[in-house]
């Protein structure tokens, strides 16, 4: 077991080559398993999704234990907010084909997207182009998560009781006009529960896609090279580096940070 544990933390967490190669594995895995997750949402439930589903839910059980037995301190692990994430997902993978309950299926699955911000920080940490655009791509995937989610949520709560919420489709129509400030009235929400759900992505939704467009067009970073320890990203207003204490001199536009 001490044998298998130490191969698990070497594969996971190791830098050699071959926990590199790993690691690079389990990445397109990832990204493989979230894009899954998202084409399916817009496909009525089929046999062939049902297993597929069960399919990837043996790999993230078998991937759930190795990362287990990589840990340390495994208690603690067992309580992270991700490991309970990754609980509930591989549930919800197995649990409809057991009982013949889809009601809750595109829902639950839909918190595998949280693995994005995991997967964010992988790629951060390998690819150049995801460390210099962090500030950019980590604004789009707090939207596109909550877009995710969210119309998993309208879809689930508004299929069945509301006429204009027939598909998944017409759950993102809402989701996106609502968090647009469009809203072309076409479709709306019901009952009490509807509307505070339209409340949540009203305020939350338009928060996040105003703050997608102004990392993109005034990003919370500048560019400037310290002369003294070579930091090369300082806040807007920054008038010292951070990192040795350096006076800066930042060109702006006045505008505050």
């Amino acid at each position: 077991m001490n044998r298998f544990s130490k191969y698990c933390r070497e594969i996971y967490y190791g830098m050699s080559p071959r926990a590199l190669r790993a690691q690079y594995l389990f990445l397109a895995l990832d990204l493989l398993i979230i894009s899954y997750f998202v084409l399916t949402t817009f496909l009525a439930p089929h046999e062939w999704i049902v297993i597929v589903d069960m399919t990837i839910g043996v790999v993230l059980v078998i991937d759930f234990l190795c990362r287990l037995a990589a840990q340390h301190d495994r208690g603690a692990f067992l309580v992270e907010p991700m490991t309970i994430v990754d609980f509930v997902v591989i549930a919800s993978l197995f649990v409809p084909a057991l009982i013949g309950n889809f009601a809750f299926l595109r829902l639950v699955r839909s918190l595998r997207l949280m693995r994005s911000y995991i997967v964010a920080r992988q790629l951060r940490k390998h690819l150049r182009f995801f460390a210099k655009n962090e500030d950019v791509l980590f604004s789009a995937l707090n939207l596109l998560v909550f877009i995710f989610v969210v119309t998993a949520t309208v879809y689930e709560f508004q299929v069945g009781v509301n006429d204009s919420i027939n598909n998944y489709v017409d759950a993102l129509y809402f989701t996106i006009t609502t968090l647009t400030t469009t809203g072309f009235g076409d479709v709306i929400l019901v009952g009490s529960t509807g509307r505070l759900l339209a409340v949540v992505i009203m305020i939350v939704g338009v928060a996040l896609f105003l703050r997608l467009i102004q990392t993109i067009f005034r990003p919370r970073k500048v560019k400037y090279e310290c002369t003294d320890c070579g930091l090369t990203r300082h806040d807007l207003d920054a008038v010292h580096c951070k990192h040795c204490g350096r006076q800066l001199h930042i060109r702006t536009q006045g505008l505050p940070g």
